[in-house]
């Protein structure tokens, strides 16, 4: 069998990870992720006034964040308030920490040889 072909089979953690990465891959979502981290809620017109793009723009952003459970938000009519995930939030931080290393603190990365072994 080729190796194009082989069925790969990836842990939950592993693909909870990867949705989390693909979510947090905006520059404007690490905007928005630190702001909700720093306080414990944030309404949409709070998260326009500290980021300088349209309403809309930030709403698409957090769908994102929301979609991959960063996020959760509660209608408030009008406003939307939206927080961090608290389920989710700190097992993206135990996910990420175990893939950096730094459970392991002290730790650096491994060298990579080349083929030849030099």
């Amino acid at each position: 069998m080729s190796r194009t072909l082989a069925k790969v089979a990836y842990s939950a953690e592993e693909k909870q990870l990867a949705s989390f990465a693909k979510a947090m891959g905006h520059p404007v979502r690490i905007q928005i992720l630190k702001l909700l981290n720093a306080q414990a809620c944030c309404y949409t017109g709070d998260l326009t006034d500290n980021i300088p793009l349209a309403q809309s723009t930030i709403s698409q952003h957090l769908k994102v964040l929301k979609d991959a459970g960063l996020i959760q938000g509660e209608i408030m009519p009008p406003k939307v308030k939206y927080c961090l995930n608290q389920d989710n939030w700190p097992v993206a931080q135990r996910l990420f920490s175990e893939l950096f290393g730094l459970a392991s603190a002290g730790d650096s990365p491994k060298a990579c040889r080349d083929s030849e072994g030099l």
